[in-house]
């Protein structure tokens, strides 16, 4: 769980102006295609974070997801040095998580190896103003409003102030769910974050959230 930016099925098109993806990873109209028209922001110049990435991605995972005021769309979170990242801006404008899970791998400790971080939080985290730059994510999702293929430069629905390229390919709606979500990141922003009930581990090896 990034700023200056301007975020399969099991029925289509539900009523209410509501549609449902069973693979999230697959939003954009189930195919590959449109993942590919998201992406033609990045020659563009898009930047998802406002700052250098590490050069290790982390999972979270949470029971569920609700989120009002969603984003979508490609860019690319800039590495160190010249290695650029490209990703699926995901943003919320205020996001609720029930028992989250945060982890990330500390490589090749001396006398040690790899540790694995985790930070947990059993009863839930609250985000406003949340920016991901998301590499991988799965759950069961549902987006209340939607309008997939508008231009990401005119986003008018997420937090203000982010969007994409002019003519990049964008989907934005007024809420979101997601039953089960596992997700693969490269950053995270946010104005605000509420853990309750945390606790930080830190263990040696591989122990992820999923």
């Amino acid at each position: 769980m990034a700023a200056n930016r301007e975020i399969g099925t099991d029925d289509g098109n539900a009523p209410n102006g509501r549609t449902r993806w069973r693979v999230f990873a697959l939003m954009l109209l189930g195919s590959f295609s449109a993942i590919a028209l998201m992406l033609t922001g990045l020659s563009k110049g898009a930047v998802a974070a406002n700052f250098a990435v590490s050069g290790v991605t982390y999972k979270a995972s949470a029971d569920e997801l609700v989120a009002e005021g969603v984003a979508q769309f490609g860019a690319y979170d800039k590495g160190s040095g010249e290695k650029n990242h490209p990703v699926l801006v995901n943003a919320f404008k205020h996001a609720e998580l029930s028992n989250f899970c945060q982890s990330f791998v500390v490589p090749d400790l001396p006398g040690i190896g790899d540790a694995t971080v985790r930070i947990e939080a059993p009863g839930g985290m609250a985000a406003q103003r949340l920016v991901l730059g998301v590499e991988k994510v799965k759950g069961d999702l549902t987006l209340n409003n939607v309008q997939i293929g508008r231009d990401a430069s005119q986003l008018d629905l997420g937090p203000e102030g982010v969007g994409g390229s002019p003519g990049a390919f964008g989907i934005q709606a007024t809420g979101a769910r997601i039953d089960g979500l596992r997700q693969q990141a490269w950053s995270t922003t946010a104005s605000t974050l509420n853990l309750r009930d945390v606790e930080i581990t830190t263990k040696p090896g591989h122990h992820p959230c999923f």
